[in-house]
């Protein structure tokens, strides 16, 4: 289940029409804050899953499950922010 960005509900409620002309430069800075955040969500997940599944292997189904609910709520979090800051360069703040 992949979860909507706040611009996709906006979206959802005036119809699926955006009413924002973004700028080149406003592209640019979004095409740059998904890259980094890509970066990021990339980083975690190569640091987490090889402990995650060396957990499994080694039988700490608990341990591995803790490790995984780490992974989940880092990821949230940055994919929160990705949207908040994706947010305030729409807004041109």
């Amino acid at each position: 289940m992949a979860l909507k960005s706040s611009w996709e509900l906006a979206l959802e409620r005036t119809g699926g029409k955006s009413t924002a002309k973004l700028t080149t430069e406003q592209k640019a800075k979004l095409a740059e804050i998904d890259r980094v955040y890509t970066a990021k969500i990339a980083e975690r997940e190569l640091e987490l899953k090889p402990k995650i599944a060396a957990a499994n292997a080694a039988g700490k189904a608990e341990d591995a499950q803790k490790l995984d609910e780490i992974f989940r709520n880092e990821v949230a979090k940055l994919r929160a922010k990705l949207e908040d800051e994706k947010e305030r360069v729409r807004q041109g703040k």
